[in-house]
């Protein structure tokens, strides 16, 4: 492999002379330059990214960290981060939990090792071992999809609760009464929201429902028809709310299955609004806002702390809004009564 000083050998200048030209830290001439970068496509030199990082003491690097990387929700999120590093000449090392907290924890190393310049974590919660490692952390940081207990750092996330609780209310205001609901593993805040954010929808309009109708799962298409087998074989519902997309469209298959017809018999509405919930059939009723512009939102938080590292610290909670598509609709023969 080629070396500077292979390249200054070659161009018949010092090697300085060739660094500067690289890194553009002094004035050169434009015969110089010329030969520089002949002798450089010659080569095929490949300038070393380690040492102009410890030159420069930037990277140009940040790290994204995320539980599930085949969740569509985290590869839209990790697409909106990176667009935006790149319009900006930033790289992302991504790296991915499978929502294992040990991985989680050995990632987060491997990352500061590297010295990137920031990092954006996606927790996959319910890791006191993360938030510890991450407290001693100095390098730039933002959390995003949720937060960390005890970690004082900028956020930008959905507001869970609130969605959850729009989610609810929409199958309310289609007269549905009998309202299920699928959520993601109990121990993690996501879903705990959500959960709180269906509940009080509930409580608002003095609907009851019984506790067999709470179904813990976990995040993912498998999880929500596992979750819906169970339901539709007991006392049916009329409505389902998933905890985000891919429970939905797992409720769906379940529903299909059993010739249980949505939105006429079973409305079905989630959570997020990930692309593949408009392609599903019938396409996925859903709360979200644009996962990618909460990926560039959380880039863009993360390189402003990067060049201004003093400022207070910034969280930002969007508001979701109701995505409306086909899979819900009005209790038949029965008047939405709550508004």
């Amino acid at each position: 492999m080629a070396t500077i000083k292979d390249v200054a050998a070659l161009a018949g200048i010092s090697y300085t002379t060739v660094s500067h030209v690289l890194n553009r830290t002094r004035p050169v001439s434009e015969q110089v330059r010329l030969k520089v970068e002949a002798a450089i496509a010659q080569l095929d030199y490949v300038p070393s990214a380690v040492a102009r990082s410890l030159k420069a003491k930037t990277t140009a690097t940040i790290g994204l960290l995320v539980p599930n990387s085949l969740n569509p929700y985290f590869a839209e999120l990790a697409r909106g981060i990176e667009d935006y590093c790149e319009r900006n000449n930033y790289c992302v090392i991504l790296c991915n939990s499978d929502d294992d907290p040990d991985k989680q924890r050995s990632y987060l190393r491997v990352l500061l090792e590297k010295r990137v310049d920031g990092l954006i974590v996606a927790s996959t919660g319910g890791d006191d071992g993360l938030a510890a490692g991450l407290a001693s952390v100095r390098t730039p940081m933002v959390l995003v999809d949720r937060g960390i207990a005890g970690i004082e750092t900028d956020l930008v996330r959905i507001d869970h609760e609130e969605g959850a609780y729009l989610a609810t209310r929409h199958l309310l205001e289609l007269g549905h009464r009998a309202i299920a609901f699928i959520g993601g593993p109990a121990d993690t805040s996501v879903a705990q929201m959500r959960l709180a954010g269906y509940r009080r929808a509930l409580t608002e309009a003095a609907v009851a429902v019984p506790e067999r109708w709470v179904v813990e799962s976990d995040f993912t298409s498998p999880g929500g028809y596992r979750a819906a087998v169970v339901l539709l074989e007991r006392e049916r519902p009329s409505a389902i709310f998933a905890g985000n997309d891919l429970l939905g469209i797992g409720v769906l298959r379940a529903a299909a299955e059993r010739n249980i017809r949505v939105p006429s018999e079973l409305s079905v509405i989630g959570f997020d609004d990930i692309q593949m919930s408009r392609y599903v059939y019938p396409a996925l009723t859903t709360v979200g806002q644009s996962i990618l512009q909460l990926g560039e939102t959380a880039a863009e938080m993360l390189l402003h702390r990067i060049t201004t590292p003093l400022l207070a610290v910034d969280r930002r909670i969007v508001t979701p809004n109701i995505v409306l598509r086909e899979s819900t609709a009005p209790v038949p023969g029965v008047f939405a009564q709550y508004r």
